[in-house]
């Protein structure tokens, strides 16, 4: 290709620069101008012989100076959409609206709205749930469910908690006030992986001890798990609940390092590691290998803890491995107290693009899938189900309520109410907020005494907005919701319930033959309790692109 012989004018910044450093330097010697014009034209013609020169960005070669335009304006185009293009309702993760509820509850201001919804009524996904022409008057908002009804120390837990988020992601000043809120309103706050801080046991709230792949607080120097330190942590009297994590909805299947150079005093103490040493999570567990295993390491944990409930977290992803653990329940007679169902949209500080979009069931047909099972095994009343995604309102709680669940757990949403402002930046230690940082300097601005009573509102105002729904709906309690409750639209001219919409099984059908359910048909016969492995007809098809 013939190259072109005029002057590119891409380079007129360069070159203006250039002029001007030599024009400006030439009076400031010959009149004794000052050197504040050389300087800046300087340090400009400095900057594009160095773009030019550099090879690593093209696009600075080939528009220097002028490409660090284009850098900044991309450095604050988060923030521009956020504040000045996407709509109030538009979800990115969360919208405007979603984020301001929280934060009026949680100062525990003005929630209320004028002139009439800015959602769009009649688009497909539209929800709602069907008032009565005889509401109810409900005297208290503290709803509750007792999970572990078979343990020694059954625990009576709030139907809206802290899901789960580790001292390490968050600042200490974070943990401490999500606690203090945890203990002022009578709600759990589950610790993360990251294990039980000094900052979990200050204010003395009520903690759900998660544990992970790393064993971190129960492990050996080998990252196996050690029984004597878990005992020790697990009958403190503010663990009030163990819980194994098999996954996340996030990023579910993908382990996870804490550099070295992050692992301070304060998180090896809680982790049970050495300062300045890596802090690795396997990808899965050392402890157990198949479905009996994992129920046999539950028992172990609930007879190590002295009877409190244990279960586990998941995000479901191959249906065949969660149907294997629940034959495991019913061919050795071994169950978890509860389960959380983790949905696909869930939170976390940092994970790859495509697991945070694209793996990982949402938390509605992750939840569909857990209930049913156990329903149609007849396991339902003896295995409380939480779970979490994006829950933050209380029409959140009452559809995932209607769904199965016992109880909803959220993250993000007691983030905003500590203040978070969505900046999008968890994972570079630069959190604006000071929530979700290991930056002393940052962490230590938010104040914990006015933190900790915005978590307490926010979950207060939540629950109250939550029994104000129940009553308008003639329902007296949490645990009357179902699927017959919320309304979905289908089409422009269509809607159906929840019930009608949704493939419900009854108790015992799973066990009794087909259910009619494409998914239970079609793996439930082929699974087995003593593995994880995918039916043998699913190996078969690996084998080939012929299906």
């Amino acid at each position: 290709m013939e190259k072109t012989t005029t002057f590119p004018l891409r380079y007129t910044v360069f070159v203006l620069s250039l002029a001007g450093f030599i024009l400006s330097l030439i009076i400031s010697i010959s009149v004794g101008a000052g050197a504040i014009f050389p300087i800046i034209f300087g340090a400009l013609s400095a900057l594009g012989i160095y773009d030019l020169r550099q090879r690593k960005h093209t696009v600075s070669r080939n528009y220097p100076i002028v490409a660090h335009i284009r850098y900044l304006l991309e450095s604050f185009g988060p923030e521009i959409r956020q504040y000045f293009i996407q709509s109030d309702t538009e979800e990115r993760p969360f919208s405007r609206e979603q984020r301001a509820i929280v934060y009026q509850r949680a100062k525990n201001v003005l929630d209320k709205r004028p002139f009439g919804s800015q959602l769009s009524m009649y688009e497909e996904g539209f929800e709602w749930i069907n008032h009565s022409m005889t509401p109810n008057t409900i005297t208290e908002s503290d709803f509750r469910v007792v999970i572990g009804k078979q343990c020694a120390k059954p625990y009576s837990a709030s139907v809206f908690n802290i899901s789960a988020m580790s001292f390490g992601a968050l600042s200490a000043n974070a943990i401490k006030s999500l606690n203090t809120g945890a203990r002022m309103g009578g709600f759990y706050h589950d610790t993360g992986e990251g294990s039980i801080s000094r900052y979990h046991k200050q204010p003395g709230g009520d903690l759900v001890w998660e544990i992970g792949s790393g064993y971190f607080g129960c492990r050996n120097k080998d990252g196996t798990f050690n029984a004597d330190m878990f005992r020790e942590n697990a009958n403190l009297d503010q663990v009030k609940m163990i819980e194994v994590k098999l996954s996340q909805g996030a990023k579910p299947g993908h382990g996870g390092i804490l550099p070295g150079a992050k692992v301070t005093a304060e998180i090896a103490e809680a982790r049970g590691v050495s300062i300045g040493e890596d802090c690795v999570s396997p990808s899965s567990h050392s402890a157990f290998s198949n479905p009996v295993e994992l129920l046999e390491f539950i028992d172990h944990l609930r007879e190590l803890s002295g009877g409190k409930p244990v279960g586990f977290k998941l995000a479901i992803g191959h249906p065949w491995e969660w149907f294997a653990i629940v034959k495991a329940m019913l061919e050795t007679g071994r169950k978890p107290d509860f389960i959380v169902v983790d949905g696909g949209e869930g939170g976390t500080g940092a994970a790859p693009l495509e697991f945070i979009n694209r793996l990982g069931t949402p938390m509605t047909e992750a939840l569909l899938l857990v209930h049913n099972t156990l329903v149609g095994t007849n396991l339902r009343e003896d295995i409380a189900i939480g779970a979490a995604g994006k829950i933050t309102s209380a029409f959140n709680i009452a559809r995932t309520l209607a769904l199965g669940a016992d109880w909803c757990n959220s993250a993000r949403g007691y983030m905003f109410s500590l203040g978070c402002i969505q900046a999008l930046s968890c994972h570079t230690g630069h959190c604006p907020s000071g929530v979700a940082t290991q930056d002393p300097r940052r962490g230590e601005k938010l104040d914990v005494e006015l933190k900790s009573q915005r978590v307490y509102n926010f979950h207060k105002n939540t629950l109250d907005a939550l029994k104000h729904l129940l009553e308008a709906s003639g329902l007296r309690h949490t645990s009357e919701l179902g699927p017959e409750h919320i309304i979905r639209r289908v089409s422009k001219t269509e809607v159906h319930s929840y019930l009608d919409l949704f493939h419900f099984l009854e108790p015992g059908e799973l066990l009794a033959g087909e259910t009619g359910h494409a998914v239970f048909d079609r793996y439930w016969p082929h699974v087995t309790a003593d593995s994880f492995d995918a039916p043998e007809f699913m190996l078969k098809l690996r084998e080939t692109k012929l299906r």
